[in-house]
């Protein structure tokens, strides 16, 4: 069956590579006002986008991450924008794809470009001994290891900035207002702070009553400024400069010009000599008529500008009206940026300089008013956006007709065909009739004197992407096998697709399969078939076949008394993906439960299963508790269990003290009527955990006393590290209703 006539071959895909300052305003206006038909992915490594006018702040300690950052996860969600982390390593102009490090090409067919700038360590020396400022959207991180390691030092510390410019003097103030702060009273003897510019003075571009009055600051706090400076080498002890002056130094912040990576030119971009996209006054590029560029990426060949965060953000809602007019093929406006800006640049504490053009003034209210405009613009990309979309257009589908049920849903086979023969699978001498010569069911030869193993899982999309959900699905319907002490070897595929364009659903279903066969190869195991049916919503499951000798299986029940209990994985993920819907989840939370799900319990199994195990089974819907006491089984055993010890993913205890939990949490909590404990253990913050229903969940083992040390080794050697033993099995001589104990 092939899709009917009807149905449009493809709907338009913008993707945005990057989440900087312009395309943070891209996806909020997109999500205000949906373009027909288009269907909006952001691809970016990083998802917490940092603001750059406040990363001083947070430096100084004025701020905390989460007011400096722009959290991508639940803006995109709000908007309904596709969101994909991974690393853009480079571009198939010719075909319109994507390349991405971890999942296939993405198509696209207008693409926009705002990925910052790379840090220019072209001075020997300075990858290795210096700290760049650049890229900013990891500069929290390198910067809390520096700080840490200042802060641990006993020394007379000599601490260094590379670079005169407002964002060198800026973040020089900053640093020495932290440490001051930190190390007081001591820190002012301990440290001292110096400034290596290359040209005559600080602040280049900036008018002289402005440089004069950062001199004072500077003066003021005792800071070594060296003029003419310019820095030929590092090493581990200081700089040397081509003035012929070493300049100790115990820790060096770099803070120069910016560079550009290198697959954009790599490419067949038009760039700069030194790698930036040329852009048009529109923001398009000057050689690729779709793809458009903005932020520190970009430089508009008519009109430069300095690389900052100032001209970025002006870029967002001129780069919105422009890639909605190619989407539609009209003609682009030209944005024409400001000549001068203003820029406010704080001193390290609660004052800070205005600077525009021939004027500037400071004040203690000067820095609160910079305060009070990046606040502001923060809260742009917290609040609820205002859908200005008629309903009738967001609801329309590409299909008037009325879709057929019964075989005629199925999805048609020029897709399906032509997403198999892209898939790679190595080959297995055991399948004896697979996906390389399909037929109406797929052979699998079994080893002599093992038995065969089976399960069936499947469930619905919870994130918009969909290489990740393939991978988890794929690992979670694993896991039953895995519990088994048993081998996977085979998985039959069920896939449901929502009803799009043929090209939209070739790519959705080429995507959700190179996920899950990710997975799968990890594990030998191979894909021989499925079924795949349209649907209203994005599902995926396998029905999996392994094989285990007979005395290798492992039963959920068979635990001892004296048995340890050891878990694998930390607990929550049904807690952080129910605040997810409903916007409430950091992705940095997120992105760890997400992580743990994508990873295959395989190795985990495998680790325990040389150690002796009892029982063994795998923590998902019925939640820790339900499982544990299925494990038990017995009424003649019971469990300890130690709420403090159990792991578990940051966020979930405090959305679950807030009462935001997973709608299968009331039916899992029925079997807490079996739970004893007093009440500082129902108090506990991981309670609630205990019933909370896992997505490829970790496995919960019962082991001989005397294996238990050993296996948790052996998992942390393996690189489980979140394996943890959580308790223990117990003889059940009262009788009471009470089956697990719980203690705090």
């Amino acid at each position: 069956m092939s899709l009917p006539p009807n149905l449009p071959s493809r709907g338009r895909e913008l993707v945005l590579i990057g989440g900087g300052h312009a395309h943070v305003e891209v996806i909020r206006r997109f999500g205000m006002q949906p373009e027909p038909d288009v269907r909006v992915t952001v691809v970016s490594r990083d998802i917490e986008t940092p603001y750059s006018g406040m990363l001083p702040g947070l430096v100084a300690g004025l701020y905390g991450f989460d007011d400096t950052h722009i959290d991508l996860g639940p803006l995109a969600r709000q908007a309904q924008v596709r969101l994909l982390q991974d690393e853009v390593v480079g571009l198939d102009l010719a075909q319109r794809r994507v390349i991405c490090a971890r999942r296939p090409p993405i198509a696209y067919d207008c693409l926009s470009i705002d990925i910052g700038s790379s840090p220019s360590l072209a001075v020997p020396g300075a990858a290795a001994h210096a700290m760049p400022v650049k890229p900013v959207s990891d500069f929290h991180r390198r910067w809390e290891i520096l700080l840490a390691r200042v802060l641990a030092s006993t020394a007379r510390l000599r601490i260094g900035v590379v670079g005169g410019g407002a964002g060198g003097v800026e973040l020089l103030m900053a640093v020495r207002h932290r440490l001051l702060q930190a190390l007081a009273p001591a820190g002012a003897a301990r440290l001292s702070f110096h400034l290596l510019c290359a040209g005559p003075d600080i602040l280049p571009g900036h008018c002289a009553r402005a440089r004069r009055l950062y001199w004072r600051a500077l003066r003021a706090a005792q800071v070594d400024v060296r003029t003419d400076s310019t820095v030929t080498r590092v090493d581990a002890t200081g700089v040397d400069t081509a003035r012929g002056e070493r300049v100790a130094l115990d820790e060096i912040l770099w803070v120069t010009s910016a560079a550009a990576p290198a697959w954009p030119r790599a490419a067949g971009l038009a760039t700069t000599d030194d790698g930036f996209i040329r852009v048009e006054p529109s923001l398009r590029s000057v050689s690729t008529p779709d793809v458009f560029a903005a932020g520190d990426i970009a430089h508009v060949d008519a009109y430069p500008r300095p690389k900052a965060g100032v001209y970025a953000v002006r870029q967002g809602p001129p780069l919105t009206d422009n890639l909605r007019r190619a989407l539609r093929g009209d003609a682009l406006e030209t944005y024409t940026p400001q000549r001068e800006a203003l820029s406010l640049i704080s001193t390290g504490g609660r004052y800070a300089i205005a600077s525009r053009g021939p004027f500037a003034f400071g004040g203690e209210w000067v820095w609160r008013w910079k305060d009070h405009i990046d606040r502001r613009f923060m809260t742009r990309y917290r609040q609820p956006m205002m859908n200005t979309m008629p309903m009738a257009s967001m609801t329309a589908t590409p299909d008037a007709q009325m879709r057929c049920g019964g075989c005629g849903s199925k999805i048609g086979a020029d897709v399906l065909h032509e997403v198999l023969r892209s898939l790679d699978q190595p080959a297995r001498e055991d399948i004896v009739i697979g996906l390389d010569a399909p037929d109406d069911a797929a052979v699998v030869a079994l080893p002599p004197d093992t038995l065969a193993v089976q399960t069936v899982d499947a469930f619905r999309s919870f994130i918009d992407d969909p290489w990740l959900f393939g991978r988890i699905a794929a690992n979670h319907c694993l896991g039953d096998i895995f519990a088994m002490g048993a081998v996977p070897q085979t998985a039959l595929a069920l896939v449901t697709l929502p009803v799009s364009g043929t090209r939209r659903m070739q790519e959705d279903l080429k995507m959700l399969l190179a996920g899950a066969l990710d997975l799968l190869r990890e594990e030998h195991t191979m894909l021989v078939g499925g079924h795949t049916a349209e649907g209203a919503e994005l599902s995926l499951g396998f029905a999996v076949n392994g094989h285990v000798a007979a005395s290798s299986v492992r039963r959920k029940r068979g635990a001892c008394a004296g048995d340890v209990l050891l878990l694998t994985k930390p607990l929550g993920t049904g807690v952080l993906l129910a605040a997810q819907m409903q916007g409430l989840a950091k992705w940095r939370w997120l992105a760890a439960a997400l992580d743990s799900m994508s990873r295959s319990g395989g190795p985990a199994a495998r680790c325990l299963m040389q150690h002796g195990p009892h029982a063994m089974t795998d923590v998902t819907g019925f939640g820790l508790a339900g499982h544990l006491l299925e494990l038990l089984g017995d009424e003649s055993l019971a469990a300890r269990l130690s709420l403090s010890a159990l792991p578990v993913f940051d966020g979930a205890a405090e959305l679950a003290a807030r009462g935001i939990l997973s709608t299968l949490h009331p039916e899992n909590l029925r079997v807490s009527e079996r739970m004893g404990g007093d009440e500082a253990a129902r108090r506990h913050p991981h309670y609630p955990l205990c019933f909370d229903p896992q997505t490829a969940g970790g496995l919960l083992c019962a082991l001989p006393r005397a294996q238990a040390a050993a296996a948790l080794a052996a998992l942390h050697a393996t690189g489980v590290t979140s394996g943890v033993i959580v308790g223990e099995v117990i003889a059940r001589d009262d009788g009471g209703p009470h089956q697990v104990l719980l203690a705090p």
